[in-house]
Protein backbone atom coordinates (compact mmCIF):
# COMPACT_ATOMS: atom_id res chain seq x y z
CA UNK A 1 0.00 0.00 0.00
CA UNK A 2 1.44 3.51 -0.93
CA UNK A 3 1.87 6.45 1.63
CA UNK A 4 -1.09 8.45 -0.29
CA UNK A 5 -3.24 5.16 -0.10
CA UNK A 6 -2.98 5.01 3.63
CA UNK A 7 -3.88 8.34 4.15
CA UNK A 8 -6.99 7.68 1.63
CA UNK A 9 -8.34 4.76 3.51
CA UNK A 10 -7.97 6.68 6.51
CA UNK A 11 -10.03 9.18 4.97
CA UNK A 12 -12.74 6.68 4.00
CA UNK A 13 -12.89 5.12 7.23
CA UNK A 14 -13.04 8.48 9.13
CA UNK A 15 -14.84 11.08 6.45
CA UNK A 16 -11.78 13.54 7.40
CA UNK A 17 -9.21 14.21 5.31
CA UNK A 18 -5.08 14.60 6.40
CA UNK A 19 -5.41 18.33 6.42
CA UNK A 20 -8.44 18.40 8.96
CA UNK A 21 -6.70 15.85 10.82
CA UNK A 22 -3.84 18.60 10.87
CA UNK A 23 -6.15 20.93 12.50
CA UNK A 24 -7.96 18.48 14.83
CA UNK A 25 -4.20 17.78 15.86
CA UNK A 26 -4.01 21.24 16.38
CA UNK A 27 -6.48 21.87 18.48
CA UNK A 28 -5.61 18.92 20.80
CA UNK A 29 -1.92 20.75 21.00
CA UNK A 30 0.07 18.65 19.13
CA UNK A 31 2.56 19.81 17.48
CA UNK A 32 5.93 19.17 16.03
CA UNK A 33 7.40 18.79 19.69
CA UNK A 34 4.87 16.11 20.54
CA UNK A 35 5.95 12.80 20.94
CA UNK A 36 4.35 10.68 18.19
CA UNK A 37 3.38 7.95 20.52
CA UNK A 38 1.09 10.34 22.25
CA UNK A 39 -0.75 11.32 18.94
CA UNK A 40 -0.49 7.41 17.70
CA UNK A 41 -2.80 6.79 20.77
CA UNK A 42 -5.20 9.88 20.24
CA UNK A 43 -5.55 8.40 16.59
CA UNK A 44 -6.55 4.87 17.63
CA UNK A 45 -8.41 5.56 20.86
CA UNK A 46 -10.55 8.54 18.95
CA UNK A 47 -10.85 7.61 15.37
CA UNK A 48 -9.89 3.72 15.60
CA UNK A 49 -7.33 3.74 13.46
CA UNK A 50 -5.17 1.07 12.97
CA UNK A 51 -1.35 1.35 13.63
CA UNK A 52 -0.52 1.47 10.10
CA UNK A 53 -2.92 3.87 9.37
CA UNK A 54 -2.27 5.87 12.19
CA UNK A 55 1.42 5.94 12.34
CA UNK A 56 0.69 7.26 8.72
CA UNK A 57 -1.59 10.20 9.53
CA UNK A 58 1.46 10.90 12.65
CA UNK A 59 3.48 11.48 10.05
CA UNK A 60 1.68 14.32 8.37
CA UNK A 61 0.51 15.94 11.60
CA UNK A 62 4.04 15.72 13.15
CA UNK A 63 5.80 16.23 10.06
CA UNK A 64 4.12 17.32 6.67
CA UNK A 65 3.18 16.20 3.47
CA UNK A 66 6.97 15.09 2.62
CA UNK A 67 8.21 11.73 2.16
CA UNK A 68 10.96 9.93 1.44
CA UNK A 69 11.40 9.85 -2.58
CA UNK A 70 12.26 5.68 -2.23
CA UNK A 71 9.36 4.79 -3.73
CA UNK A 72 8.57 7.61 -5.88
CA UNK A 73 7.72 6.70 -9.14
CA UNK A 74 7.90 2.87 -9.03
CA UNK A 75 5.02 0.73 -9.81
CA UNK A 76 3.67 -1.62 -7.60
CA UNK A 77 2.15 -1.73 -4.03
CA UNK A 78 4.47 0.55 -2.37
CA UNK A 79 4.86 3.27 -5.27
CA UNK A 80 3.54 7.11 -4.82
CA UNK A 81 3.19 9.52 -7.51
CA UNK A 82 5.03 12.40 -5.68
CA UNK A 83 7.00 12.72 -2.74
CA UNK A 84 4.29 15.33 -1.27
CA UNK A 85 1.29 13.97 0.02
CA UNK A 86 -1.99 15.21 -0.96
CA UNK A 87 -4.20 16.29 2.22
CA UNK A 88 -7.10 17.78 0.56
CA UNK A 89 -9.02 14.86 0.01
CA UNK A 90 -8.86 11.76 -2.11
CA UNK A 91 -11.43 12.95 -4.79
CA UNK A 92 -9.72 16.47 -5.59
CA UNK A 93 -6.02 14.42 -6.00
CA UNK A 94 -4.48 15.50 -9.41
CA UNK A 95 -2.34 12.55 -8.74
CA UNK A 96 -4.84 9.72 -8.78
Amino acid sequence: MSFQAYLDKVETQTGLTPRQFIELAKEQGFDETTKSTVVLNWLKEEYSLGHGHAQAMVHVILKGPKISDKHVGKGGAHGDASDTLWLDGKDSNPNA
